[in-house]
């Protein structure tokens, strides 16, 4: 299985941090965002590794290179000069490098512990998101959860970490261009044909520059 790190996003709530670094590239604890998504994503079995870029893109094959260094191979999707394409637009636009399998995407600018699962069965379903404990940002929640099922609606919602399994069929409609994500999985939820699971261990969804802060504290 292949995975993507979406690393395109401006990042305008952790300015100026971003004026001059793209949000992947921040530290946490001495070592850049992607980085640790990287050195997981290697030990867990993933070697093919898609990466877009745009905002200040340029910078993160500087520092990353070609993958070797953690034992993957990396390959650039450049949207530096359309700008960002937002999550599923930028994963359109990197489908021919995906492939026709289910894949994983990451985004770039979350810190945890979960084990990426190379060799995860979608079965039927469009999607398998993995979904967490509400932070203080985000108390109402994104997605409910029933057994395995995820719910638009629900008494209770958790929060979708930016972490999926994704089947290409999820995208086959979408034109090239600037879109989300989210209509996209709620008309697939409408249909139930997306899975989940809850995570309660590390996460943190690093949107500002005082959570930085605290993860590195």
């Amino acid at each position: 299985m292949k995975a993507m790190i979406l690393a395109a996003g401006r990042g305008e709530r952790m300015r100026p941090l971003t004026d001059t670094l793209p949000k992947p590239l921040l530290e946490v604890r001495g070592k850049p965002l992607i980085v640790w998504h990287l050195e997981k994503l290697s030990k867990c079995g993933f070697k093919e590794i898609i990466i877009n870029l745009a905002h200040l893109g340029y910078k993160i094959p500087e520092v990353l290179g070609d993958g070797s260094r953690w034992g993957v191979n990396i390959t650039y999707s450049d949207e530096q000069n359309e700008g960002a394409l937002e999550s599923a637009g930028g994963i359109v636009k990197a489908l021919p490098l995906l492939g026709n399998e289910p894949f994983l995407v990451v985004n770039g600018d979350v810190f945890c512990d979960y084990d990426f699962n190379a060799n995860f069965d979608l079965e039927d379903n469009l999607a398998h998101l993995i979904l967490v404990p509400n932070p203080k940002h985000n108390l109402d929640g994104d997605f409910g959860l029933k057994g395995n099922l995820v719910l638009n609606d629900a008494d209770i919602k958790y929060t979708f970490s930016g972490i999926g399994y994704y089947s290409p069929k999820l995208f086959s409609a979408l034109e090239y261009g600037k879109s989300a994500l989210a209509p996209l999985l709620q008309d697939a939820i409408k249909n139930k044909r997306v899975s989940g699971e809850l995570f309660k261990n590390i996460w943190h969804d690093v949107g500002t520059p005082q959570r930085l802060e605290n993860i590195n504290k």
